[in-house]
């Protein structure tokens, strides 16, 4: 059985949306310089808003504050896809 979580680096949802960023960073840095401003950031912040909103939920003492950082988490994960 594995432990319990200690910090949100624990987390392998966590580890897999920081997987993510570095993917999304690798993928636009080959975005031409024109949407370096538009499609390049939006895809940037959208990507990056997944771990930091799982981390920022995983210290939340109540349920309903964890399970709204996981839905823009989740948000932000959609917005990637599109």
């Amino acid at each position: 059985m594995r432990q319990p979580a200690r910090t949100f680096q624990d987390l392998i949802v966590w580890k897999k949306a920081h997987q993510f960023v570095l993917a999304v960073y690798k993928l636009t840095s080959q975005f031409p310089k024109s949407e370096i401003y538009g499609l390049s950031s939006q895809f940037r912040r959208a990507a990056i808003s997944i771990p930091a909103n799982i981390a920022e939920g995983f210290k939340k003492k109540g349920t309903a504050d964890k399970v709204r950082f996981m839905n823009i988490a989740q948000g932000s994960l959609e917005e990637c896809r599109y």
